[in-house]
């Protein structure tokens, strides 16, 4: 057998030639610049339109199973989401604005509350070990420069409030595109498979429509599982924190809710406002809010998940804090967000892409 036969010399080549791309690509970042702009601006409307199309696309089947026409059904999906959103701003839109105002009419007497006990600890730093003393000293000095440093920028309040329009007009245009995406997702949806599994051989065709199948079993089962979690977490929370008192229980809920949706690190977010307003409330509060946040993960990781999500995703949790780690460190909070099913597609990928690949090196010994 020549060298060239050999894997591992095949390997090295492959190495150096994907090395000697991306080196070519770095070098010449300014040529894909386009390119990175078009994908920006299409990839919010992209995703919530993604995440409309997994949550009416269970509907739509039900109605085109009962004979509704394809074109009705989209429509009545549409209709369901407006109904949704309506009856969310209807009936707790009001509650959660006199929760807001209630909070915003407290927080002078929680900032003053703040204000007093940073005072009492600087007033009362020498009773302190030496080290508390420094961190004490060295936290007064940074607060002090960083109020010095933001006080009367009026340049930067004015580029901020510009900043804040441009971006909202964005989102505006986003939002105006995500429902002609969505229609157009549900449309062609049965045609997404076969149209990619055309431009493959017809060998692998079926091998390319099961993973296009896998892909988007596992899609759909973790953005329909996910929110279906985040909701019962939030519902459990809500109702914990009615039964204990707590101030703005309901935004608080609705709060930990959406952090939910940040895997591992998301209960961990959410019980912080939580605790905070415990604080200032009453100091036995902090107890009963660890209780029940306790109580809702427990529930949520040993009744709710399983029953949801089962075991479809299968990542082990310690593979989850090292994606998490690193997808937080490249990209922040929506690598955070995004990198367990980004992972979860590529395990797929990978696993029918290796078991292709034994079964037609098998082929060929045979």
């Amino acid at each position: 057998m020549s060298l060239t036969n050999k894997k591992w010399f095949q390997a090295m080549i492959a190495i150096i030639f994907i090395l000697i791309i991306s080196l070519l690509v770095r070098e010449n970042a300014f040529l894909f610049q386009p390119l990175i702009v078009l994908l920006q601006t299409i990839f919010l409307p992209f995703v919530v339109a993604g995440i409309l199309f997994y949550l009416c696309r269970p509907l739509i089947f039900w109605l085109v199973k009962k004979k509704v026409p394809k074109w009705m059904a989209i429509l009545s999906a549409y209709l369901a989401i407006t109904l949704v959103f309506y009856g969310f701003i209807r009936l707790i839109g009001p509650i959660i604005s006199d929760q807001l105002d209630l909070f915003i009419n407290n927080v002078p007497s929680m900032v003053t509350s703040v204000v007093d006990g940073i005072k009492y600890i600087q007033e009362n730093r020498d009773t302190f070990p030496e080290f508390i003393q420094e961190a004490i000293i060295d936290g007064s000095n940074q607060l002090e420069t960083q109020i010095k440093n933001n006080t009367g920028n009026i340049a930067n309040g004015i580029f901020s409030i510009f900043g804040f329009i441009g971006g909202f007009i964005n989102t505006i245009f986003y939002l105006v595109l995500v429902p002609f995406i969505l229609f157009y997702m549900l449309k062609d949806s049965n045609n997404f498979a076969p149209r990619v599994a055309s431009f493959f051989k017809k060998d692998l065709q079926q091998d390319v429509l099961q993973i296009l199948k896998e892909t988007d079993r596992t899609i759909s089962t973790y953005i329909q599982g996910q929110l279906i979690v985040s909701l019962c977490v939030g519902i459990l929370l809500y109702i914990g924190y009615l039964i204990i008192g707590l101030d703005y229980s309901l935004v608080l809920a609705l709060f930990a809710m959406l952090m939910n949706v940040i895997p591992f690190l998301g209960p961990f977010l959410a019980v912080i406002p939580a605790l905070f307003v415990a604080l200032f409330q009453d100091p036995i509060m902090l107890v009963y809010v660890a209780i029940i946040t306790v109580i809702a993960q427990q529930v949520e990781g040993n009744v709710i998940s399983p029953q949801v999500m089962g075991k479809s995703l299968n990542i082990h949790p310690l593979t989850i804090i090292v994606l998490i780690l690193t997808a937080g460190n490249l990209m922040g909070l929506l690598g955070i967000i995004f990198v367990i099913p980004v992972y979860s597609i590529v395990k797929v990928l990978v696993t029918h892409v290796i078991k292709i690949y034994r079964l037609n090196n098998k082929d060929l010994a045979s």
